[in-house]
């Protein structure tokens, strides 16, 4: 198997497992982890921190960080695709890929830190520890968990570029076109926009593996 292939199996294996992990964040944040309601002081919060510290951990460990490592393979190997025939393309939407995989992974590193900061802080201080973890809140929606602007950039002009180029099929650029601009959309405050752009990702994402492993195995590399 060439290198080229090799980056194109382990590009499609990144893809499936970044839908993958999409779910598992849906299953454990919609059905396990029960959040206080909005009218809950700060006793309570904190409580539900440190009562859900290690399963917020791991979370955000799998959610952004891992993600983000996985999102730097992706985004290489899809790079190696496009750049042959549309090479400026493939170069902006890199780009843009390897800034959404920074902002995804500072944005778990800073979670984690964070929590740890305010539940020890949260012994001494609770008030003052809730009005710490608002402000952590607000750095990493911010940062990417609020808004997936880079990231409906990065599949919007890839997409574009495979169109142009002629890679991939045309149902699979037309979905990575809406969900790119999903991603956009979600600069308006509204949650819609945000689910749908999660919710459209794990059918790109896994889309989009299944036919990066296929081609690698039948050595249809253009």
């Amino acid at each position: 198997m060439t290198k080229l292939n090799t980056l194109q199996k382990i590009g499609g294996i990144s893809a499936i497992l970044e839908a993958v992990i999409y779910i598992t964040a849906f299953i454990v944040y919609g059905a396990v982890l029960i959040y206080p309601p909005a009218n809950s002081n700060s006793i309570q919060e904190l409580s539900f921190l440190s009562d859900n510290h290690l399963i917020l951990s791991v979370m955000n460990l799998i959610m952004y960080v891992l993600f983000g490592i996985l999102l730097v393979a992706l985004v290489l190997a899809i790079h190696q695709r496009l750049k042959i025939k549309s090479p400026a393309l493939s170069q902006a939407a890199s780009v843009f890929g390897l800034i959404w995989a920074g902002l995804v992974i500072a944005t778990g590193m800073i979670s984690n830190i964070g929590i740890n900061a305010v539940i020890e802080l949260g012994k001494i201080d609770p008030e003052q520890a809730m009005i710490i973890w608002s402000s952590i809140g607000i750095v990493t929606e911010g940062l990417g968990g609020g808004n997936e602007i880079v990231g409906g950039v990065w599949v919007l002009i890839l997409s574009i570029g495979a169109l142009k180029g002629r890679i991939f099929s045309k149902p699979l650029i037309f979905l990575g076109v809406a969900v790119g601009l999903a991603g956009i959309l979600t600069i308006y405050p509204a949650d819609v926009f945000a689910e749908v752009f999660g919710v459209s990702q794990i059918i790109w994402f896994t889309w989009m593996g299944i036919v990066m492993l296929r081609d690698a195995s039948k050595s249809v590399i253009e």
